[in-house]
């Protein structure tokens, strides 16, 4: 049975109570006419967001985890949204790590994403690391509107291979909702506990790969983009095109640098080149 998910203090093994950390940012842009504009931001807690100066292309938000990671316990949760014919862009300052954790409440980092008319959002979070006996529970959701477009990339680290380390325990479940103009088009959710590693090194799992990223394109142009994404994937990674407006990719590399080398052109490809500026740092 998977641990709760519980908003409050956790108590360790031997009574002590333990601070966990609470963060929540709620972001809206909108379109004045002549470009996209701030609309409103809300923050609180061990999560920010603070937004670059850029010179045309959509506007960043860059999120700041000021605790430092996530453990059991703590809760993050991202809304965003783009009104009619505006754009943004998120993504995270630096890897999210997900640590070991000390008792049994997992953590939870939830994202929600609405896309207006003709709107678009681009969700380009950096790698979230799993380190051994982490618990945590993810979970995105996202409304797009007709002629919005929606771009999701969420990489994935299997454990700090360059430390030796082996994910033998942990407890990681991620979950992807999408609908379009309210229809449910994508529900996708995996699930890995336990002897993660000894599980990844099936041949009908992960092929022992150190490394994976989730991409889903929800947007009128999903189908041209087919072709050109499957040129660009490496032997371990798959896309399918669900229906002509949405398509959904897994792709698997051996550890985080050769997944970010593969990731960082469909980027440039998928966002007209408006990568964000800390998956180049």
């Amino acid at each position: 049975m998977e641990a709760p998910i519980y908003d409050g203090t956790e108590i360790g093994q031997e009574g002590q109570c333990l601070p966990r950390a609470r963060g929540r940012v709620r972001v809206s842009v909108r379109h004045d006419g002549t470009q996209t504009r701030l609309d409103g931001l809300w923050q609180s807690g061990s999560l920010k967001s603070v937004f670059p100066r850029v010179d045309g292309g959509s506007p960043t938000a860059v999120l700041v985890n000021t605790a430092g990671g996530l453990t059991d316990g703590d809760l993050f949760e991202v809304e965003a949204s783009a009104a009619a014919d505006s754009s943004l862009t998120l993504t995270t300052q630096a890897a999210e790590r997900a640590y070991r954790a000390a008792g049994s409440v997992n953590g939870s980092l939830s994202t929600s994403i609405s896309v207006g008319r003709g709107a678009r959002i681009n969700w380009l979070p950096q790698e979230t690391i799993l380190f051994r006996g982490c618990a945590l529970e993810r979970r995105l959701t996202a409304e797009v509107c007709p002629g919005g477009t929606f771009l999701s990339i969420e990489p994935l680290v299997f454990g700090r291979a360059a430390s030796g380390e082996t994910l033998t325990s942990g407890h990681f479940t991620d979950r992807i909702e999408v609908t379009r103009d309210g229809e449910p088009v994508l529900f996708d959710r995996f699930s890995l506990t336990g002897d993660i590693a000894s599980h990844l090194a099936g041949p009908f799992a992960a092929a022992g790969a150190g490394a994976m990223a989730s991409l889903v394109l929800a947007s009128d142009a999903a189908e041209a983009a087919l072709e050109p994404l499957r040129r660009a994937m490496p032997e371990q990674g798959g896309v399918s095109l669900i229906r002509p407006d949405l398509l959904a990719a897994r792709i698997l590399a051996p550890d985080g640098f050769a997944l970010r080398r593969t990731l960082i052109p469909m980027i440039t490809r998928l966002t007209g080149d408006d990568i964000p500026r800390p998956w180049l740092t």
